[in-house]
């Protein structure tokens, strides 16, 4: 398999201020933006202790939607899937590569493709 086109940060742990989660958000979009082999970030926000959804997906994913014009996909963990319309583009632009998280329909992640 290539190399991973996958800059994964964690900004579930430990918890953090939504200004400080923006902030890395903000330094992994230009640094994959900016890469000549990164093409995806993987955000691991975590999906809360009730497993319905936390504070910090949420920042993620508001972040994501309102820069949505620098990205070709925001994909939720939960559809990130072989059967999913926007993975099956992903990985036919960007070619196969390994990702454990592939089809493990995981609320904890946001994939986002940026330009």
């Amino acid at each position: 398999m290539p190399v991973s086109p996958i800059l994964k940060i964690d900004v579930a742990h430990p918890p953090q201020h939504p200004d400080e989660v923006e902030a890395q958000l903000l330094d992994a979009w230009l640094q994959v933006k900016n890469s000549a082999g990164l093409r995806l970030l993987k955000v691991v926000h975590g999906h809360g202790s009730s497993g319905k959804g936390g504070s910090t997906r949420d920042v993620v994913r508001n972040w994501a939607f309102r820069n949505r014009t620098k990205f070709r996909t925001i994909l939720e963990g939960e559809q990130y899937s072989l059967h999913d319309a926007s993975t099956q583009e992903i990985r036919k632009t960007i070619g196969d590569f390994d990702d454990s998280d592939l089809n493990a329909a995981n609320p904890g992640i946001t994939i986002i493709w940026i330009k």
